[in-house]
């Protein structure tokens, strides 16, 4: 197997020598940084996150911020999700669209106060899109990347490490909600948010400097709680249908074909770029949308590349992302299908790197 090779270009994390420390197996590149990927093995991994708590360095969700009398405006006119009533201490999901209405980024809107806003990105290099449009609008506001390097706590026993670690009033944080919490003499947003479905919290971890302390503190506070460092873990966010920017979807397809028309209020999104074309979409309904697939036989190859989904000789869409589920005894995966074969129950045909296996459209996921 290749290396990667380390430059300035591929950026360490504030919490690296931990997860080193930790036994990292396995890295990918995201936002031009190092995201764990394997720690004892994936399914190991898989097991451990649903039954106790893990810690995860997410530093590549890296923050573009937003600072300025303008703030808000500008965060409007990238997503079609209704802003108006959000309030300071929310954090919602939105899509973030161009101007023809293509996905450019699924991230979590963190709302600090009326001007000040944090974009927490999935892996694109979102800034630039933002200042172009800050700067073409003569927009009064600051759009930067600030030093904010996010760590997740995850797992049905998160919320009792949270509360050892920051006091008992984390427990009171609800969900895509935050609260500022200290630690070190710092002052920390937290938030009940998280890349998996077994609830946890993220922690907004504001200077480099405390990276290392606020990991080991969160490792020594856990010990009896078979705390572990962890990841998002590509089987568990499959069975719960988390969408992956860049592997599921990108900006050839609109928030509508990746099951996201809920977060795009169209009609009252008044500013949003690309409202007009959304509109459209919105009124005539996507040709194509993503649906759950269960694929038949054993364990799955990694999916690597796009799969393409047949029947009678036509491809009617393609699966992104697939694994086999310990829990659910079946590979699972996601996929994009035309509206003619994404009925729940249609059969198909995936062309795997390992040869063709039945498959079958799902209206829900699993988990």
């Amino acid at each position: 197997m290749a290396l990667i090779s380390p430059s300035r270009r591929l950026r360490r994390t504030p919490f690296s020598d931990g997860v080193e420390a930790a036994g990292v197996k396995a890295y990918t590149v995201y936002n031009h940084m190092l995201l764990p990927t394997v720690f004892r093995s994936v399914e190991e991994d898989y097991h451990h996150l649903k039954q106790a708590v893990q810690v995860w360095d997410v530093a590549v969700e890296r923050q573009v911020e937003l600072r300025g009398p303008d703030a808000a405006r500008l965060m409007q006119m990238l997503t079609p999700r209704d802003l108006r009533g959000m309030l300071p201490g929310r954090c919602f999901y939105v899509p973030i669209v161009d101007e023809t209405g293509g996905m450019l980024n699924d991230p979590v809107a963190v709302k600090l106060a009326e001007d000040r806003w944090w974009i927490s990105i999935a892996d694109s290099d979102l800034l630039y899109w933002v200042k172009g449009i800050a700067n073409g609008y003569r927009l009064d506001v600051l759009v930067d990347e600030p030093d904010i390097s996010p760590l997740a706590v995850q797992g049905p026993l998160a919320e009792e490490l949270m509360a050892r670690v920051f006091g008992d009033a984390v427990r009171e944080v609800r969900f895509f909600r935050f609260g500022w919490f200290e630690f070190q003499g710092r002052s920390l947003v937290v938030a009940r948010s998280g890349y998996s479905k077994q609830g946890g919290f993220e922690i907004y971890v504001e200077g480099s400097d405390i990276g290392m302390p606020l990991w080991n503190a969160l490792m020594e506070a856990g010990k009896d709680l078979d705390v572990h460092a962890g990841c998002p873990n590509g089987i568990e966010r499959v069975e719960g249908g988390l969408l992956s920017y860049g592997n599921d979807m990108n900006d050839d397809n609109t928030p509508h074909e990746c099951g996201l028309g809920r977060f795009c209020d169209t009609q009252t999104a008044i500013g949003c770029m690309g409202r007009d074309a959304l509109l459209r979409v919105a009124k005539e309904g996507p040709i194509q949308q993503i649906r759950a697939i269960s694929i038949s036989g054993d364990k799955v190859p990694g999916c690597d590349r796009v799969w393409p989904l047949m029947t009678n000789g036509k491809r009617v869409g393609q699966v992104t992302s697939a694994a086999w589920s310990p829990d659910f005894k079946t590979n699972v995966a996601i996929g994009m299908v035309r509206m003619t074969h994404w009925d729940d129950g249609t059969s198909l045909l995936v062309e795997t790197t390992d040869g063709p296996r039945d498959a079958v459209v799902h209206e829900a996921f699993w988990a």
